[in-house]
């Protein structure tokens, strides 16, 4: 028998000082039973840091959502879509291969990703080159202790605050707080 995914819920309050922008997001977290808690806070993270373009890209008339995750390798771990269904950005995380990242920057407008964990900059020094040509695509490296410490703030239901200000992220709770400074590599 098949093992179902885990639901957290997660309340984020997300302050974007860099971007001026300010919401509430009650968001939905399926984790597969092979993902860590690691990858599902990266990718709560890389929402948060990604969530003022519901406001720059499609003046608030927008879908920020979270995808199936490690269920669908077809299916973006977050993506914004505008109310005509276009794909205007699509976000990863990990260390995804060159292929499905080309496929992507052919369906979305933008592609960002945000690779993290130990094997991070191995995984770059491979790929670099083969994603030097994709004019869609940002990489930004998450700090593997600042990532990996994203863990202590996991739980199944999840008050947090995201304030955004000179490109760090600092996710909050009652649990503790964590402080990111993401490194743009492309």
């Amino acid at each position: 028998m098949a093992l179902k995914s885990t639901i957290f819920k997660a309340n984020v309050s997300i302050a974007d000082i860099d971007h001026g922008y300010y919401a509430d997001h009650a968001l939905t977290l399926a984790r597969h039973p092979s993902e860590t808690d690691e990858r599902m806070m990266v990718r709560l993270v890389a929402l948060a840091l990604q969530a003022h373009e519901l406001n720059d890209t499609c003046g608030g008339d927008g879908t920020l959502a979270f995808g199936a995750g490690l269920s669908d390798p077809d299916d973006p771990d977050a993506s914004l879509t505008d109310f005509t269904g276009r794909k205007r950005l699509w976000i990863e995380v990990g260390q995804p291969e060159d292929k499905p990242l080309s496929k992507a920057c052919s369906q979305a407008d933008a592609v960002v990703v945000y690779p993290f964990g130990s094997a991070a900059e191995v995984w770059w020094k491979g790929i670099e080159s083969k994603l030097s040509r994709l004019d869609r695509l940002q990489v930004w490296r998450l700090p593997h202790e600042q990532a990996q410490a994203l863990t202590q703030l996991a739980e199944r239901s999840m008050q947090l605050q995201a304030l955004i200000q000179d490109g760090a992220i600092t996710l909050s709770s009652n649990l503790g707080s964590v402080h990111l400074e993401p490194v743009r590599w492309k």
